[in-house]
């Protein structure tokens, strides 16, 4: 086991820390200037949901075998090629741009690997986080990890994102090549002897499809673990639904200028910096299950009341307080997951439950993407109202589950 800072969070943290603000940043960039340009190239609201699904479809397609390969290989190599692959494909849509053969074909394709980039990416991240950190810091780390996430992406890179793309609309996929050309080079810069963890020799090790096989069945005969995931699988897509068209929403029901769709979304990085801020402190004063529970019922009835307000105002404020809970949320359940699950299977149990809840997530942006044709407010009804029964319904289980686990430190495998 690699030595800790004991006040800090230590060098291999830092490093891996500094590498994820590049990426949250250049996320930001693309985050606004796609659909941006989604729109440049349709106003049909079911296309528009369509990129939303083609970024969320490779967790259902491949989130299982890659969280497989990641706990066979060096981690810190998968995600410094994965970094280089979307700085590649976001050279491609610049370029496209630019030179004016850019269409929607080509931008699904983009988003199709970037989602698949995204997966390598976010598995292998989490998968390093509890190698770094001891179990008393993993609220800390990933408190830190949601506000740069919030701060870097939602306040900078996503407004930025707006500005560039009316100034020159190749610009934010420009940048957002660079930063991830540089993330990449930070990742393969962390030294191996950094990091905890064990690796079986490759003759030790059972096959790939057996391996993969042990993690799915971990995850079935874990009976708490496995509701836990089917609950935020259901919510994920409800959310996922009721945001499908969400760039239409703001834009056509809500008179948003495009130039200012980033700074709209800026109100829910507010209040998730403050979730951030405060995530450790309130699992401290309440108990982490408390916290969760409550963060979740919040992020679920905001996301409901964002289909009923009168005007961008009214929305902004809604966003601030989801933003505020979903931060909560997000940060105390990584904290969770990393106690829960041994990190030598972390990957497998990790793409597993990704495979459910991102993987269902496509099926509420197609479904959110038809009932917009019906209402542009129709997604936040549908999608804020089933969420919010869900988070009803599970409050006693989550806080309980979050209570039981918020245990002394256990050892990093």
């Amino acid at each position: 086991m690699i030595e800790k800072a004991k006040d800090g969070l230590g060098a291999a943290f830092n490093r891996l820390f500094s590498a994820f603000a590049l990426i949250k940043l250049s996320d930001g960039l693309i985050a606004a200037a796609s659909p941006l340009l989604a729109l440049q190239l349709t106003r049909d609201p079911f296309l528009i949901a369509l990129t939303g699904a083609l970024y969320m479809l490779p967790w259902l397609l491949f989130a299982i075998p890659v969280g497989t390969l990641l706990d066979r290989i060096d981690r810190r190599v998968a995600l410094s090629v994965t970094a280089m692959v979307r700085a590649s494909v976001a050279s491609l849509l610049c370029a496209s741009i630019f030179f004016d053969f850019i269409n929607i074909g080509l931008l699904y394709f983009v988003i199709f690997v970037v989602g698949i980039c995204d997966v390598v990416s976010d598995t292998g991240l989490q998968s390093l986080i509890p190698t770094v950190l001891p179990h008393s810091k993993l609220e800390r780390g990933n408190s830190r990890m949601q506000a740069a996430d919030t701060v870097l992406n939602g306040f900078i890179g996503t407004p930025l994102g707006s500005v560039l793309f009316t100034l020159m609309a190749a610009l934010p996929f420009l940048f957002n090549s660079i930063g991830f050309f540089v993330a990449a080079l930070v990742i393969a810069a962390i030294p191996r002897d950094m990091i905890a963890v064990s690796v079986l020799a490759k003759k030790e090790r059972p096959a790939f499809v057996s391996e993969m096989k042990a993690g799915i069945n971990y995850l079935i005969n874990d009976k708490k673990l496995l509701r836990l995931v089917l609950t935020t699988a259901a919510m994920g897509m409800c959310f996922t639904l009721s945001n499908a068209t969400q760039a239409l929403f703001l834009v056509e029901e809500l008179g948003v200028a495009e130039a200012a769709f980033g700074s709209v979304l800026l109100a829910g990085g507010v209040g998730a910096v403050a979730g951030a801020f405060f995530a450790s402190r309130v699992s401290k004063r309440w108990g982490r299950g408390t916290a969760l529970a409550t963060g979740i019922t919040i992020t679920t009835f905001f996301d409901l009341l964002q289909g009923f307000v009168p005007d961008v105002f009214a929305f902004m404020a809604a966003m601030a307080v989801g933003g505020f809970g979903v931060s909560l949320w997000n940060i105390l359940l990584m904290s969770l997951y990393h106690t829960l699950i041994p990190n030598e299977i972390f990957g497998r149990i990790h793409g597993t439950r990704r495979t459910l809840v991102w993987g269902l997530m496509p099926i509420g942006a197609l479904i959110g993407g038809n009932l917009a044709k019906i209402d542009l407010r129709m997604p936040y009804f549908v999608g804020g109202t089933i969420a919010t029964l869900i988070a009803i319904f599970s409050f006693r289980f989550i806080k309980a589950l979050g209570d039981e686990s918020n245990k002394p430190d256990k050892p990093v495998l």
